[in-house]
């Protein structure tokens, strides 16, 4: 007997879903702050951009907070149109959603059936597997190879099952690593027939010249969501996109929220993206900021992962039982990081590019935590 049949609850929650375990997949660091009864002296581990958005986008925002009574666009007009003048696209190859999470959810609803085979990394970013399992979606998840996603074997699982999506981010979360244009590109050419890949980039702006291929919407099998969660600075204001061939993207709107988007939210994306010098002095300070926590992981004798995202994976050269006492003494101590949740993965811990003081508190805290656990 379950849960529900044991209370008579009223309700009746689909058999799949009344099966799933309850489970958060971030433990945000809020949470943290609360059962600690104090808030942390630094926090670096959410991948949040800690530079903040575009002045412009913090005054467009303020301004629209006067008629926040309004509801949006539910065509998302303005920022779609921004969005495709400076991407060289169509209007009608771009999809607005609340975030990439929320974006992936709704493409999990239009492709996923129940039983499909569905192929992504082990260790990967682990919101999209709850959108495919809440489908009853069959995950096949892919070992990581050399700490980046394998996408070789993403490719060949996906033609061995017949799967319906594969799910690939580049640059990488959680480990920073990244593929070259050119083979991220091989990889399209490579997809097996009746396979949509979900090209997850929400990196890219942080990333190395060569990283990521043209944007071409003439390709029917592939969806890139991009965001204004990470350089732009604006995670807590949910603005993500998607942009595919017009005919795959028209479908999202069978399914989407079309009043789901903060009309704030979109008035200050649309500030944000048209300041890119700010886009470029976020990206060489988050460079800087990568650059002094690799010394500080050397100095304390950490191998740090080259990373073109704006936190640094540390390699702490033993098991994931010795990362995960690494991580609650930095925690205890007052400084907020996460760790990959699955081996060999795992045998590390994940620092978020923070400004100077963030990581002078990071510097100091290392070596504490360290002696305390050997």
């Amino acid at each position: 007997m379950n849960k529900n049949e044991s209370l008579k609850a009223p309700w009746r929650l689909r058999r799949l879903i009344d099966a799933l375990p309850k489970t958060v997949p971030f433990v945000g660091p809020e949470a943290q702050e609360r059962q600690r009864g104090k808030p942390f002296r630094a926090r670096i581990g959410a991948n949040e951009c800690l530079f903040g958005p575009s002045p412009r986008a913090i005054a467009a925002m303020a301004e629209a907070g006067r008629e926040i009574w309004k509801y949006g666009d539910p065509e998302g007009y303005e920022l779609r149109h921004a969005l495709a003048a400076h991407h060289g696209v169509k209007p009608e190859n771009i999809v607005l959603g609340p975030g990439i999470d929320g974006l992936l959810g709704y493409t999990t609803r239009m492709f996923v059936d129940e039983g499909d085979s569905v192929v992504t990394s082990n260790g990967a970013y682990p919101t999209f597997n709850f959108h495919v399992i809440a489908q009853g979606g069959a995950l096949h998840k892919m070992p990581y190879r050399d700490d980046r996603e394998d996408i070789h074997a993403l490719t060949d699982k996906a033609r061995e099952t017949n799967a319906t999506l594969i799910y690939f981010s580049n640059p990488d979360n959680p480990m920073g690593t990244w593929w070259t244009a050119s083979e991220v590109s091989q990889m399209i050419a490579d997809l097996p027939g009746g396979c949509l890949l979900l090209l997850d980039e929400a990196y890219c702006d942080y990333a190395p010249e060569g990283t990521v291929p043209p944007i071409d919407t003439g390709i029917p099998n592939v969806l890139r969501f991009r965001t204004f969660s990470k350089a732009y600075g604006m995670a807590g204001a949910r603005v993500g996109y998607c942009i595919g061939e017009e005919t795959l993207i028209s479908e999202f709107e069978k399914v989407r929220d079309h009043y789901g988007m903060n009309r704030t939210a979109e008035i200050g994306a649309i500030a944000a993206l048209a300041d890119q010098d700010w886009l470029a002095q976020t990206a060489r300070k988050t460079a800087e900021a990568r650059e002094r926590i690799s010394a500080i992981a050397r100095a304390n004798g950490l191998q740090p992962i080259l990373s073109a995202t704006n936190f640094v994976t540390l390699d702490c050269g033993r098991d994931s039982a010795y990362a995960k006492a690494l991580m609650e003494a930095i925690l205890a101590r007052g400084v907020f990081i996460r760790m990959p949740g699955v081996e060999p993965l795992s045998r590390c811990i994940r620092i978020s590019a923070g400004l100077p003081g963030d990581l002078d508190i990071f510097e100091e805290v290392l070596p504490q935590a360290l002696a305390s656990i050997d």
